[in-house]
């Protein structure tokens, strides 16, 4: 029963709209109406600015750290690392389900990337800390945030299994499964991706015109 009351408000703590409660109170309008129609980091960034786009996010990954923390609130786990792994695992995922299903903002929420992220740091700081390198990396080479999720979510059971070698089968399985939904919620992005029509983030444009200004013929 503890353990469903802990799940329960990992959802609820999931929940919390970040992206959809800002633009509401800040610029009266929802963020779900403009530029991709989702209420993610990302699409803050385009719509209200890196300020505002930070702010979501850095809430959005606290969801995560927050949900997984709530499993020392039972002792009975504490003296087993293999059933608080998989404890913080649940309640992790519960609040990824609550960031992509918010029950405060009609169930229509973002893609859980951010609060995915914060539930691994708070598990798993050092694999988090790969897979960043890989975001970052992908982002600064393409500025496709799109790709740099799916490649580092990709990156993610290759980290477990592989290099850290997780003997922990449940949390296999779990990084297994963060590449298969990250994959799965970013359909849309990859079908632009595919076509050339995916909206890249404005930022590095001066890397970007420095690149352009290089292959522009002298004109003698």
């Amino acid at each position: 029963m503890n353990e469903f009351l802990l799940l329960i408000l990992a959802y609820l703590i999931g929940s919390i709209p970040t992206a959809v409660w800002v633009s509401n109170r800040y610029f009266g309008f929802d963020i779900r109406e403009y530029g991709s129609g989702n209420a993610g980091a990302t699409n803050t960034y385009r719509v209200l600015g890196p300020k505002w786009g930070t702010t979501v996010l850095l809430i959005d990954m606290l969801k995560g750290m927050a949900a997984v923390q709530l499993a020392w609130l039972l002792p009975e786990y504490v003296d087993s690392d293999w059933r608080m792994d998989n404890l913080q695992t649940c309640l992790g995922l519960a609040s990824v389900l609550g960031h992509i299903f918010p029950i405060w903002a009609e169930f229509k929420g973002g893609k859980g990337v951010a609060t995915l992220f914060g539930m691994i740091l708070g598990i798993s700081p050092w694999t988090a800390v790969s897979c960043v390198g890989i975001f970052l990396l992908v982002l600064y080479l393409t500025r496709f945030v799109s790709l740099s999720s799916i490649l580092a979510s990709i990156a993610f059971p290759i980290f477990i299994l592989v290099v850290f070698n997780v003997e922990n089968p449940v949390y296999r399985v779990f990084a297994i499964s963060v590449a298969l939904l990250v994959l799965l919620t970013h359909q849309k992005n990859i079908g632009r991706l595919l076509r050339g029509d995916e909206t890249k983030l404005p930022i590095f444009k001066n890397r970007d015109r420095r690149k352009a200004d290089k292959q522009l013929p002298s004109g003698d």
